[in-house]
């Protein structure tokens, strides 16, 4: 049976790359050892945290 993760309400995932920060992309070329080379980039927008900042200075109003 498939398991739900249940939704966090205090951590919201980045709406660029939604949730997956930090990708390795090949380059097409191959180390000296055989393995291929790749470069690792980060979101720009959540810097490779994957969620986020709450907003600052927001305040909530009401009873």
């Amino acid at each position: 049976m498939p398991q739900h993760t249940p939704a966090h309400v205090h951590a919201r995932r980045c709406a660029d790359c939604d949730g997956f920060a930090t990708v390795a992309i090949t380059t097409g070329q191959r180390t000296p050892d055989g393995q291929r080379q790749t470069i690792t980039l980060a979101c720009r927008a959540c810097h490779g945290t994957g969620h986020t900042a709450p907003a600052a200075g927001l305040v909530r109003a009401g009873r």
